[in-house]
């Protein structure tokens, strides 16, 4: 698969249909689908820690790193890989970056986004337990969320684009045409 990027990311804020939009991409492209989140909880039930994301993420933090680090190795291994994560999370001491940037260079990082109100919806409908944020506070997630990327992007030498998810099939088209864009210019002299 020569010219065809070999790890894309997609992060967003949780509820911004990552999964969703991820399931669709997976099945027209040839990389391997990797849902972090889901990574981490198979590792933690592999290491008997977890069943459960509500009780993975109840464990002590240095527990989840370990988990997170092996999960990122585990990952490293793929030549192939559509990662679907947050990239930055948020937390009562502020905010961290999940993206494991020491361990997995991203080709592409596809900022997946949709606007706070859609992204509450989704939060309220959804069977995860998810935080309820106001308006105001995702659109600061979501700002920091651009800049973390923006600068892990500098680091690393990764390639960012920008989604906009109203539509889910339509949101996955992007991020195709940019995967295959980003295969031509591989290839181009």
């Amino acid at each position: 698969m020569k010219g065809v990027p070999g790890t894309v990311a997609v992060v967003g804020v949780p509820g911004t249909g990552k999964t969703t939009v991820c399931r669709i991409l997976s099945g027209m492209v040839k990389h391997a689908y990797i849902n972090y989140g889901e990574l981490m909880l198979r590792v933690a039930g592999e290491w008997n820690l977890a069943e459960t994301l509500e009780d993975l993420f109840k464990l002590p933090m240095d527990q989840q790193h370990l988990i997170w680090l092996e999960a990122a190795h585990r990952i490293k291994r793929l030549d192939y890989v559509l990662m679907d994560l947050h990239g930055l999370d948020r937390s009562p001491m502020g905010y961290l970056i999940s993206l494991p940037v020491d361990l997995i260079t991203p080709d592409i990082i596809v900022i997946l986004e949709s606007d706070p109100q859609s992204i509450i919806r989704r939060r309220m409908t959804d069977s995860k337990m998810r935080v309820m944020e106001s308006p105001e506070s995702l659109r600061e997630h979501m700002e920091m969320l651009r800049t973390s990327m923006f600068v892990c992007s500098a680091v690393l030498g990764s390639v960012v684009s920008i989604v906009e998810n109203s539509d889910p099939h339509e949101a996955a088209l992007d991020i195709l045409r940019i995967i295959e864009a980003a295969g031509t210019a591989a290839t181009t002299p």
